[in-house]
């Protein structure tokens, strides 16, 4: 996180110093081709890879823990986050530990404005994610999926009392 501060305080044009940061927060040299617009965030950076002539918008978000591979020729809409961790969804299990699952983008898929990617999803070749949709399962190859409602899917049973 410190290295996406440094990263965002940088002048727009510095295209050399963006390319450093980016190494250093990805741990590895970027592709020539990846195109990252500032602002931009990652809580871990080691976890992402990228293909060629990537182009992720203002405002995302990378929550990389998980890992989150990236394919060729992929565009992420501004304020798209893509999260491979969370929590359990038990009540009495959901401080104790963090969960994680890795999210795989394929080549040539454009993610739109605001979505967000859920762990463990896969978006297969050539698919498009609309604008404010939330990403729960597998998209597959040349699909268009969309929607942000949100549906009840489980009920959770109450968490046991509290212990002094």
């Amino acid at each position: 996180m410190k290295l996406t501060s440094r990263l965002n305080a940088l002048p727009f044009d510095d295209l050399d110093g963006r390319t450093a940061v980016l190494a250093e927060i990805f741990g590895r040299p970027v592709p020539g081709s990846l195109s990252i617009l500032p602002p931009f965030y990652c809580d871990y950076g080691l976890g992402t890879s990228f293909g060629e002539r990537v182009f992720i918008n203002q405002g995302c978000f990378l929550l990389d823990y998980g890992g989150i591979t990236i394919g060729d020729r992929v565009l992420i809409g501004p304020r798209v986050t893509l999260s491979t961790a969370g929590h359990p969804v038990e009540l009495d299990e959901r401080y104790d530990f963090i969960t994680h699952a890795p999210i795989v983008i394929e080549d040539d898929v454009w993610i739109g404005a605001a979505a967000t990617v859920t762990p463990g999803v896969t978006i297969g070749r050539g698919s498009v994610v609309g604008a404010g949709a939330v990403v729960a399962h597998d998209v597959p190859p040349l699909s268009v999926v969309t929607a942000p409602g949100a549906v009840v899917r489980k009920r959770l049973r109450p968490a046991a009392p509290a212990t002094s």
